[in-house]
Parts: C-alpha cells; sequence; structure tokens
C-alpha cells in the first residue's frame, strides 16, 4: 500500500482526511498529531479513539512542547515579538514545529506521502507545504480539502455515509490553544466592526484582588516565579494559569495573511503579554540604547519571516544568535501586579541595572562629568545643525 502520513488533529477536516484517503484512495495512513501545549492527556485520548475510527493503520501522538519552546518561543521572548504590536504569534508560530515534527516521522517509517487537512483560503497551506518541500521533496503532499474545495456539509455528509456519527456541528466559537496563547475566532471576527463577546474566551475572570508577583529572568528566559524554579516552558504554564484568571491578554489581532488578504482573530494570552512586557521592561534597564534600537528592528523581521512561513531560512538563524548574545546580561526579577484585565509593572531589580546612581541620577545631580564637560558635548552635539542652518539660511 501506499503509505502516508497525515497530520491529524481529530477534527472534521482531519477526520474526513483520514476516511477519505484510506477508503476512497487506498493509502496506508499514519495519524500524527503534535502537542505544543494544547492539549491534555484525555484529548489526546480521545484524538486517538477517533483516528482509529476512521481507519487508520496508527496513530502516534509527539510531545514537542520543549521544542517548541527552544526553537521558537524562547526567540519570541528575546525579541518581546507582537505582530503589528498586537498578536504574540500564538498559534501561528506552533505550525512550524508542528510541520517539521511531522516532516520527519515520516521520513522514519518510510512515507511516500504526507497530507494535510488546510483549505486553500488561509496561512497554514502555506506553512505546512513550503517546510514538506524543503525538508522532504521527494514526498508527495495531499490536500483533499484544498483541492476537492469541500464545504463543511459534504464533508458530514460523507462521514455519516460510512458510518461515522459523532457530532460535528460547529462550534459557536473556534478555539486553538498552546503553550504561547489561544486564538479564538467567530462570526465577529469575520466583521471588521463586532468584538468578541465575554463568554467567547476560554478563560473567564474568577480573580479580582491585586496579586503581586515577582519573573526572575536568566539571560533572557523566565526561569524562576515567587522564587521557585522551574524549566520556561513549565513556568510560562503556571504564569498562564495565575494571570488567566483575571482575564488578562484579550484581544483582537488584525494583519495581512501570506495568501494576501486581511484577516482578523481574537486571542487570549495571559502569560505571553505578561512575560513580554517584563522582559521589555527589564531590557530597558540593562541594555544599552543601541542594542534595543537594533534588536527592535531585527526581532521585527524574525517575527514576520517566521508567521510568512520562512522559518528555515538561514536568515532566522543569524538573527537568533543575535537576539541570544542580546541576553546575557538580561537577567534579574521583575516586579508585577495581577488586576482585573490588566497588569502593571512595578520594576525590576538587577546587578546589571545601568541606572547606576554612582554616575548621577536623572534630572537631578551629574556625578561623572562637569558643567563645562557638559557645555562642550552640547555645543559639539549641535555642530551638525549649526552648520546647516548657517549654510542653507533657514530658521
Amino acid at each position: 500500500m501506499k503509505k502516508l502520513v497525515l497530520a491529524y488533529s481529530g477534527g472534521l477536516d482531519t477526520s474526513y482526511c483520514a476516511k477519505y484517503l484510506s477508503k476512497e484512495e487506498g493509502y496506508e495512513v499514519h495519524a500524527v498529531s503534535v502537542n505544543t501545549g494544547g492539549f491534555s492527556a484525555d484529548e489526546i485520548k480521545t484524538m486517538e479513539e477517533k483516528a482509529y475510527q476512521m481507519g487508520v493503520t496508527s496513530y502516534v501522538s509527539i510531545d514537542a512542547l520543549t521544542t517548541f519552546y527552544q526553537k521558537v518561543v524562547k526567540y519570541l521572548i528575546f525579541g518581546n515579538i507582537l505582530k503589528n504590536n498586537t498578536y504574540p504569534l500564538s498559534v501561528s508560530a506552533e505550525r512550524i514545529v508542528q510541520a517539521i515534527e511531522i516532516i520527519n516521522h515520516a521520513k522514519k517509517i518510510g512515507a511516500q506521502y504526507i497530507a494535510h487537512g488546510s483549505t486553500g483560503a488561509g496561512n497554514d497551506q502555506v506553512r505546512f507545504d513550503m517546510i514538506f518541500q524543503i525538508l522532504a521533496p521527494e514526498i508527495e503532499i495531499i490536500t483533499p480539502i484544498r483541492d476537492l474545495k469541500l464545504a463543511r456539509e459534504e464533508e458530514i455528509e460523507y462521514l455519516k455515509e460510512n458510518g461515522i456519527h459523532m457530532n460535528w456541528e460547529k462550534a459557536k466559537y473556534s478555539i486553538n490553544k498552546g503553550l504561547w496563547g489561544t486564538s479564538v475566532g467567530g462570526s465577529e471576527t469575520l466583521t471588521s466592526h463586532s468584538s468578541l463577546p465575554e463568554e467567547a474566551y476560554p478563560s473567564q475572570l474568577e480573580a479580582s484582588e491585586p496579586k503581586k508577583v515577582t519573573l526572575s529572568f536568566t539571560k533572557g528566559e523566565l526561569t524562576a516565579i515567587d522564587g521557585e524554579s522551574n524549566s520556561p516552558e513549565k513556568n510560562i504554564q503556571i504564569l498562564n494559569e495565575m494571570a488567566s484568571k483575571y482575564a488578562i491578554g484579550r484581544d483582537i489581532h488584525v494583519g495581512d495573511t501570506i495568501i494576501g488578504i486581511k484577516g482578523r482573530v481574537g486571542f487570549e494570552a495571559a502569560a505571553p503579554i505578561v512575560i513580554i512586557k517584563a522582559h521589555h521592561l527589564l531590557e530597558k534597564h540593562v541594555l544599552t540604547k543601541w542594542q534595543q534600537h537594533h534588536k527592535e528592528y531585527l526581532a521585527n523581521w524574525y517575527g514576520m519571516l517566521l508567521h510568512e512561513g520562512q522559518y528555515l531560512d538561514e536568515a532566522l538563524r543569524n538573527m537568533e544568535a543575535f537576539l541570544t548574545d542580546s541576553q546575557k546580561n538580561v537577567s534579574g526579577d521583575v516586579f508585577v501586579t495581577l488586576l482585573p484585565y490588566r497588569f502593571e509593572l512595578n520594576g525590576i531589580a538587577s546587578k546589571h541595572d545601568l541606572m547606576n546612581a554612582s554616575f548621577g541620577s536623572y534630572g537631578e545631580m551629574n556625578k561623572g562629568w562637569t558643567a563645562d564637560d557638559a557645555k562642550g558635548f552640547i555645543k559639539l552635539t549641535a555642530n551638525q545643525n549649526k552648520i546647516y542652518y548657517h549654510v542653507n539660511g533657514e530658521s
């Protein structure tokens, strides 16, 4: 039989693919799901049961949580990356790691084909196809939903005809959860004017009393919360559990898709937003002016290329090297207060803090230079514009 690996989530599209490709096209289907923080053990078990009902030959769940953090999330933090100054690239960043893990599994079992359930109208088809083509050009890509232009109702009818009677009723809101945030799609996000209602978000407001939290960073990575050390990915999960009770990190992102149309998606990303803002505050204290300047535009490019599916371009490895080197002094504590729907950054403590009082306090007392030093510096700094206005006679 023709051996095929299917990127499988257990939803309608990938369930249709599993049944259709095995029954109608004669493929030996091996279903693979990649957990980047979005699936519980019970959900993985349910996916496995569904996969076998669809007629797959095998099912594998790959735990890629640490891989996702090390390969992607770490650099999103180092770069304080928020696409369009809003979106922490929550789910879109996961697709890169998922695609790489799936292609690695396909090679491992010697599959000649690989399939996914993306439509022809979104970003994921680009991300998956590009990774597959670059890493395994010899493996043919199969995409039934895209190629057949199937409507949701057609997929449901086909599964029913083949004895698969499950509740495929589309939820009012589409939820995609991962380590770095949760996307929320609904009828409101298909418009340009409607906001998502409170009930659309998976985390509801549970806490009202202010909560003070200390986030400890070591070379840019979140290594402890309130003095308790854990792996950075574990700390992200712990902080998310705490901050999501305050309904922090909600917003709607409007952006340009890879295929050229505008898209709108809601999200909640309590831990990512708090971490990025806390990390950025620490950097403002410990990095030089020019480090911050160059980091900002490089990080913006890194986020854009990642979003566009260009993860395998060597330019990203170059940027990662710069971002990693920039973090060697980004160590210290950031003091945060969690409140309903918002948070406050109260300050930092770091041995690398460049607000060193021995050199003077801004607007107060100069200790490292004289008044004449300051006058000479200002005079020389003004020279270029003095010459310009003298030559051109403008005022």
